[in-house]
């Protein structure tokens, strides 16, 4: 995956994110989140997801956290509205690409519901806070996916 799969509306410190990402690994897993009003350096992740009108990949860093042995991502979109469009890719196509600093693998999918996405929740709101001012500013259930290495 490479830049020109990042969609064109993304911000530009994102895009120097997943560049620096792509080219050390080990500078780019830890993000400053101080940029985005957030609490400092947190774990981020590489998702490739497949664009469900264009077929092509789509390549995002968003922070995780893990949980069970699993990865956890967050499709909150600071709150907007609707979902972002990486989510409803994978709900499209749960079979995504991964990569965890140095580590690069295949992934499936899935949305979280119930007890266990409220236990998943708090940990990922430990994490990164904001994620509970981005669930106060939005009607829709924020969903909570866990990323499954196949």
């Amino acid at each position: 995956m490479s830049e020109q799969d990042l969609p064109a509306e993304l911000p530009g410190w994102i895009a120097a994110h997943v560049k620096l990402y792509q080219d050390d690994p080990d500078k780019g897993h830890m993000w400053d989140s101080g940029v985005a009003g957030g609490p400092g350096p947190l774990p981020t992740l590489l998702l490739t997801t497949t664009g469900r009108k264009s077929g092509q990949p789509r390549l995002l860093p968003l922070i995780y956290g893990e949980v069970e042995g699993n990865y956890v991502i967050i499709a909150s979109k600071g709150g907007f509205p609707t979902h972002p469009a990486w989510y409803v890719n994978l709900v499209d196509n749960p079979d995504v690409e991964v990569q965890v600093g140095h580590d690069k693998f295949t992934a499936r999918a899935s949305t979280v519901d119930g007890p266990e996405r409220q236990a998943i929740w708090d940990h990922m709101a430990d994490v990164y806070p904001p994620y509970n001012d981005y669930q106060t500013a939005t009607e829709r259930q924020i969903p909570v996916v866990i990323l499954q290495r196949s």
